[in-house]
């Protein structure tokens, strides 16, 4: 690894901590506020990033548990990707998408149709990953109307899904609580069951768990019809609804009723793609699936900068290309679409996975699933589970009935409330704590988290004893 230039945050330009503080409640609206705070709320602040490790306001040195928010994956403080972002800056800071194009743009996207599985050899690149699913979807709509079927526009999601925040991503998600007071296009999209063995019914086997999501997939779309199906989309592994990894064999019998069917298949890879499940995608080397679009962003430029995109088959755009409407447009795009600050750090982080990163990642993964499976011996873990550098905690009441903890949907911050003191951040998700951290965590390290997420733990059981919510 490059020499790392050690920057504190108190030489940067910016208020100090308490000011940051007092401002952040007085001006800043946070993300997923409750009405309660929202406009007047301060988070945890992070001062600096170094490897696999952040530094808080309170000077506080903590592994970084959810590498920001699945993203940083080459880990923070990377001086090749600063360099890149300052050299790019100097010779070329913006072009408008709209009638220019700039050189890394072009590089990335043929740097990511040789990495891409089957005939997917054009890139559409947006800000992030909500804009990347947006993009994806308003293309089926475009290209199902190019094809004289203005019907076929519905979109198939599932129970637990997390696909964006934009208007029509945002319909598609699935997690509780997600859009209780929230709006969505309801009208374009049909939910399916959560694909969580760890939620299937007592006696029902793995298999038949699979049987059953297979057969009412296919039972759907026989009874909505293929003819208004445009599109299923399915992350493959289900990250903010609790990293909830398919039974074998589902996705890839998903894919051939979708096939048979006429229904574009977009493997929503934001979370899992450039590096997580230790590949540049997981669809076909972890899953064996070859999608009609792959939607990506956060790892791309591991968070160093907003990007994200979708790729999309070669066999679509031949299609669009034989149409008898040559002058249909496509009107969509974005202000910073194929920026060439966010293109050119993507390369260099590419440079970086396949360096070596990838190669790692997929080195260390099953020691640091190993590792986490042994806090399944503490008693308000329900389950572990996860697959590459990906994994989530689950806490239960009751093993027996998998009770969520109802009585306290708190628990996961409370983990995490001890974790932060004992030095680990981690992500709480109600009664749920995520881990992702960078793919450059050794097995030291690897030890380092999971100790500290057992006494975290530990102590969540101890404090729920003591008032009396839990009898574990």
């Amino acid at each position: 690894m490059a020499a790392q230039s050690k920057i504190k945050a108190s030489e940067l330009i910016g208020p100090d901590d308490d000011d940051a503080v007092e401002l952040a409640k007085r001006h800043l609206v946070q993300p997923w506020p409750y009405a309660g705070s929202v406009g007047n709320e301060a988070r945890a602040l992070i001062g600096e990033g170094d490897g696999i490790y952040i530094t808080d306001g309170s000077g506080k040195r903590l592994i970084d548990g959810p590498a920001g928010m699945w993203c940083i994956n080459v880990g923070h403080r990377r001086e090749e990707l600063a360099k890149v972002m300052y050299d790019q800056a100097m010779a070329l800071s913006y072009n408008t998408p709209w009638y220019t194009m700039n050189a890394p743009s072009a590089e990335l996207a043929r740097r990511i149709a040789d990495a891409a599985p089957g005939d997917l050899s054009h890139t559409f690149f947006t800000t992030g990953g909500s804009s990347a699913v947006e993009t994806a979807l308003r293309f089926m709509q475009f290209y199902n109307n190019v094809r004289g079927r203005p019907e076929k526009k519905l979109i198939l999601s599932r129970g637990g899904a997390y696909h964006g925040s934009t208007y029509l991503s945002a319909s598609l998600n699935g997690r509780p609580r997600d859009r209780d007071w929230m709006d969505g296009a309801d009208d374009l999209v049909v939910k399916l069951s959560s694909p969580d063995p760890f939620r299937r019914p007592k006696e029902m086997s793995i298999a038949a768990f699979t049987d059953f999501l297979v057969e009412q997939f296919r039972d759907t779309v026989a009874r909505v019809g293929a003819e208004r199906i445009g599109a299923f989309v399915g992350e493959p592994v289900q990250a903010s609804g609790g990293v909830v990894v398919p039974p074998d064999g589902y996705l890839k019998r998903i894919r051939e009723i979708c096939r048979e069917n006429d229904i574009l298949y977009v493997s929503d890879e934001v979370v899992t793609g450039f590096g997580r499940l230790g590949h540049v995608f997981a669809s076909r080397d972890v899953f064996g699936i070859d999608p009609d679009m792959i939607t990506f962003a956060k790892g791309v430029t591991s968070g160093y900068f907003p990007l994200g995109g979708v790729i999309i088959s070669e066999r679509l755009l031949e299609e669009l290309r034989r149409s008898n409407h040559p002058d249909a447009l496509f009107g969509h795009g974005l202000t910073y679409t194929s920026h060439p600050i966010g293109c050119a750090v993507a390369l260099k982080n590419l440079d970086l996975l396949e360096g070596g990163v990838l190669a790692h990642a997929r080195e260390i993964a099953p020691y640091f699933q190993a590792q986490l499976k042994t806090l399944e011996e503490l008693p308000l873990v329900g389950e572990v589970r996860g697959v590459g550098l990906m994994a989530c905690v689950e806490c239960v009441a009751d093993r027996e009935s998998k009770d969520p903890l109802q009585l306290d949907k708190d628990v996961g911050k409370r983990i995490d409330a001890h974790c932060h003191e004992l030095g680990l951040l981690v992500r709480p998700l109600i009664n749920m704590c995520v881990m992702s951290p960078p793919l450059i965590i050794t097995k030291e390290q690897v030890d380092d988290m999971v100790a500290i997420l057992r006494e975290g733990i530990s102590r969540t059981m101890d404090d729920l004893r003591k008032e009396g919510v839990w009898r574990g």
